[in-house]
């Protein structure tokens, strides 16, 4: 008995004496955002027939035309002079072919749209796809990705082209970082602006297609941008796990930035930012469902935060859902924008072609959130939202 007791006291005193891991690494950090258990069906089948919201109507920006632009797709909204403009690439038939080049339409309403206009045509030594826009108040600013057909790894950088009328646009210059050299990276489209005027978004950085919160608080977007201190989760090859971010911001001003994951989790990873995107913490796995593929998150004017994409847990692009969280921490209200009952039937064949909704992107407009996508990557459309209170 005595023994025992002896040996019971020098075990205590070595366990005290050994260095061990620390309360706050045994503690797993909080959760950046989650939804509501069960809020949604796991069930693919059950999640299709959930019901379209009432508050969603579904307009047709362009629609494919057989052997000129059977492939259309990064659809991306911004507002101009009172009208509503989309921008998207397209090409004869396939995703990524060298024919591919960037179209834009306007629409004063958002439900009748104008013919396309060509933005970027094709390039001999490069392909050119969708980067978005941005606006000082009197400038509309439009970005392009540069996909140089000799890099590898595949990359590319962001070119911009400035208009004061939406119709005669400036020469394509490249956009610049805060040193004034070419910003090597590929644009994420979901540029938008925190309470404070900077904006923030992504740029993919070379060597490849490594993802990297970015800001800049040149008015017109085009110059100035920094970094963000991100550390990426580990990766192989050259591309990033995270990829094809967008963001919103909690009521206390902190920042999410939600990500594909490439490496097939099919969930959102969000990481946060507490000072303006400054600096960032490492991208969590979320139990936000996903389809890996593009998503769109913001805040509507009451501050509500929300995601827009379809969360299937596989590449399945169908239905099209937004969640929606007061807090910016638990997304526990969800409808449908646009279901199985209003997908058409996919008319063409092409690389990459996939049935469902693709790609949403969205912007408040109107008293309305619109959100923009590919239908079978074929037509381009537009959802609007009625808002009143809060949906």
């Amino acid at each position: 008995m005595l023994m025992r007791l002896i040996f019971l006291i020098h075990l205590m005193v070595w366990l005290s004496l050994t260095p061990g891991p620390s309360w706050s690494n045994e503690i797993a950090a909080p959760p950046i955002l989650h939804m509501q258990p069960g809020l949604l069906p796991v069930d693919n089948d059950l999640l299709v027939a959930l019901p379209q919201t009432e508050k969603a109507t579904h307009y047709r920006v362009f629609k494919a035309i057989e052997h000129q632009a059977q492939y259309n797709h990064g659809a991306v909204l911004f507002h101009f002079n009172d009208q509503l403009y989309c921008q998207w690439q397209t090409s004869k038939r396939d995703e990524d072919s060298p024919d591919t080049h960037v179209l834009y339409s306007v629409s004063d309403d958002g439900q009748q749209w104008q013919p396309p206009r060509a933005l970027a045509p094709t390039r001999d030594d490069a392909i050119v796809t969708s980067g978005g826009w941005w606006s000082d108040g009197s400038t509309l600013v439009a970005f392009i990705n540069v996909w140089p057909k000799h890099l590898s790894p595949k990359a590319g950088h962001t070119e911009y082209a400035i208009s004061g009328d939406g119709l005669n646009w400036s020469p394509f210059k490249p956009v610049t970082d805060a040193t004034g050299k070419p910003l090597r990276g590929i644009i994420e489209q979901d540029l938008k602006a925190l309470p404070s005027g900077r904006i923030l978004t992504a740029f993919h950085r070379q060597p490849g297609l490594i993802a990297t919160p970015y800001f800049t608080n040149d008015p017109r977007a085009v110059s100035g941008w920094r970094a963000g201190k991100f550390n990426n989760l580990p990766y192989d090859g050259n591309i990033s796990r995270e990829l094809e971010p967008s963001w919103f911001h909690k009521p206390g001003g902190e920042i999410v930035m939600t990500f594909r994951d490439q490496a097939g989790s099919f969930k959102i990873l969000a990481a946060q930012s507490q000072d303006n995107g400054v600096s960032w913490t490492s991208a969590q796995v979320t139990n936000v469902p996903d389809s890996r593929a593009k998503q769109s998150a913001g805040n509507l004017p009451d501050g509500t935060a929300y995601i827009v994409n379809n969360p299937t847990g596989n590449k399945n692009r169908l239905p099209l859902i937004i969640l929606l969280s007061r807090d910016g921490e638990e997304f526990n209200r969800a409808m449908v924008l646009r279901g199985k009952n209003q997908l058409p039937p996919m008319r063409f064949a092409g690389k990459y072609k996939r049935v469902g909704y693709s790609y949403p992107k969205s912007y408040v407009w109107n008293n309305a959130l619109w959100v923009s996508y590919a239908v079978n990557k074929e037509d381009i459309a537009v959802t609007r939202l009625a808002l009143g209170p809060t949906p």
